[in-house]
């Protein structure tokens, strides 16, 4: 097949699918310009399911405005959720610093017992013989 061919049947195709759905409305919004007091024509069938008038759209997210008091199933929402974040900070934390102590604690464990390694050795080399030895725990 040609290319020519692809393309007629490709524009047959497009002018029999535009033939037979006429009737589909559009969703792009009028501006009453059409002589009829300047109010939009009410949707009709499932178009009014749709769509929804301008004044509700522009209210449609705002529960409430920005200087009114909360519910109180919101505010409880929140404190719940701040709640649980202050939880997990505060067991992070605490891991965190169980985590360091026990690295501490082993490090001066391992400090003291080379000190006293040392220690030890010192006095087996400087001992003169001349004093009684010293205990082993001193």
């Amino acid at each position: 097949m040609s290319w020519t061919h692809l393309v007629f049947l490709s524009l047959l195709a497009t002018l029999l699918i535009l033939t037979l759905f006429t009737g589909v409305e559009s969703a792009s919004v009028r501006d009453g310009k059409d002589g009829r007091d300047g109010k939009a024509a009410e949707p009709k069938g499932s178009a009014r399911r749709v769509f929804m008038p301008e004044a509700d759209a522009t209210n449609f997210f705002k529960k409430r405005s920005r200087r009114s008091a909360k519910h109180e199933a919101e505010v409880l929402a929140e404190q719940r959720v701040r709640l649980s974040a202050d939880e997990r900070r505060r067991e992070y934390y605490d891991e965190q610093r169980n985590e360091f102590e026990n690295y501490v604690e082993e490090e001066r464990d391992e400090q003291d017992e080379r000190t006293r390694e040392k220690t030890e050795q010192w006095r087996e080399f400087n001992y003169d013989g001349l004093y009684p030895r010293y205990p082993r725990g001193w």
